[in-house]
């Protein structure tokens, strides 16, 4: 897989389709500045370049394939020395989840957007989402991350008449019909194997309106629990903490093993 002619790499999912075993341990460190003027008083600023994101995932029961796949991953990234793209399993791949004004969401031009709608979590971070055109209007976010992978793309959405309501995953579709009541919608599957890169959103019909919360996409087969973000969850600089891949057999196409991954906000 390449970008602009450079090889990406991209760490590996397992035989099912997710990229970890939970329980996983994920650590964000921040930095703040300090500056102690002449009179002793200080001055502190925030440096979210200085902000680092550590997860450790440990493996147990991976199978022979997939303890391959990890091992020519480590192969492939010479240990620390290159960087590589990691799906962070604990997050929303989205960026600005809870704002579909943000300049994050590709918007086509007859759907509209009124924020402050009360959402199924007892807020007000629900949008109403309303296509005038005469053909479907579409909300999505494209992410540098392979279009092969297992995702599900997810949802809460209600409607007050019979609206219906496509979730899009790649090139995928999967209408689902919409009540008035806030249901959770969910679609999974892969988009272009060839393509390193994947569009994920909502496609409204023409002349329905709906609400929506909680917009989500996750590298895995199957949705879990809403998160709201705001950066995303797509690291494209990650690198791992060790030179060398260290695992135990514990029986017949068994094996364990820990990965280090790490990711600096400055690189």
């Amino acid at each position: 897989m390449s970008r602009i002619g450079v090889e990406v790499l991209v760490f590996p999912q397992l035989t099912t389709g997710a990229l970890a075993q939970f329980p996983v341990q994920k650590l964000r460190q921040k930095r703040t500045i300090t500056n102690t003027l002449g009179d002793m008083s200080m001055v502190k600023l925030a440096d979210p370049r200085g902000e680092t994101t550590e997860w450790i995932l440990e493996y147990s029961g991976i199978s022979d394939a997939e303890l391959t796949n990890l091992q020519q991953f480590y192969t492939a990234t010479e240990g620390r020395l290159n960087v590589f793209t990691f799906l962070d399993p604990t997050a929303n791949l989205f960026a600005w989840s809870d704002q579909l004004n943000s300049a994050a969401w590709g918007t086509d031009p007859f759907l509209a957007l009124t924020g402050g709608v009360s959402d199924p979590a007892g807020g007000s971070n629900a949008w109403n989402v309303s296509n005038s055109g005469g053909a479907p209007q579409a909300i999505t976010q494209t992410m540098n991350a392979p279009g092969g992978y297992t995702y599900s793309v997810s949802a809460y959405a209600r409607s007050g008449g019979s609206g219906a309501v496509r979730l899009l995953l790649g090139s995928n579709r999967t209408t689902v019909v919409l009540g008035s009541t806030w249901m959770r919608i969910v679609a999974s599957g892969q988009g272009d194997a060839t393509a390193d890169s994947i569009a994920c959103g909502l496609e409204v019909p023409a002349g329905v309106s709906l609400d929506v919360f909680g917009m989500q996409v996750e590298a895995q087969p199957t949705a879990s629990g809403y998160k709201s973000s705001t950066t995303g969850g797509v690291y494209e600089n990650a690198y791992l903490l060790d030179d060398t891949f260290s695992f135990t057999t514990t029986d017949v196409n068994h094996h364990s093993a820990t990965v280090k991954i790490t990711y600096a906000s400055r690189l």
